[in-house]
């Protein structure tokens, strides 16, 4: 069996990274045999990169690969960075003071309910500055890992688009 569409898939890997630049890879996280990361492939869960690179290969293979921006989570957009008004804050920064801390990661939502992150980049009395951008936007990604097993998916999970039981999703 290989890795191909509608198999469910667990790898270990560890990931690093670099911005392009002349900087040295940094480690970012990594996934081993008693926590692997478990996905349907093809369905669009991982990043296009990513499934590219492992398609065709088979249970107990080792990949070593290298992923661009435009292949994992784009380049970094001034788009996506916004000023919002302070207002927009205020009642949960009075419940929790270090909220609006340069650098934390905060939920919102949206006016059609989508969920999203965003980081604070700068705090004023008037404005709070979020950076929408994904963490890992701009950066290449290095992915040193084993296919640890491959298995068909259930009619269940292809049609929920993900694996359920252990690695997976629990209804």
């Amino acid at each position: 069996m290989q890795v191909e569409v509608n198999k469910v898939v667990s790898v270990t890997y560890a990931l690093e990274i670099n911005d392009g630049g002349s900087t040295p890879k940094v480690f970012v996280e990594k996934a081993e045999a008693d926590r692997p990361l478990t996905f349907l492939f093809g369905v669009g869960g991982m990043i296009p990169g990513f499934e590219s690179a492992l398609e065709g290969l088979r249970s107990g293979d080792l990949f070593d690969i290298s992923i661009e921006p435009e292949e994992a989570y784009g380049q970094s957009s001034d788009d996506d960075v916004v000023e919002l008004p302070y207002s927009v804050f205020a009642e949960e920064a009075a419940k929790h003071p270090d909220l609006l801390t340069v650098g934390n990661i905060i939920p919102m939502n949206d006016g059609n309910g989508h969920q999203f992150e965003g980081r604070v980049k700068a705090v004023s009395e008037e404005t709070v500055t979020m950076d929408f951008n994904h963490p890992l936007a701009g950066k290449t990604l290095y992915f040193k890992g084993k296919i640890e097993s491959l298995r068909e998916a259930s009619s269940e999970e292809i049609a929920h688009g993900h694996v359920h039981g252990p690695g997976g999703h629990h209804h």
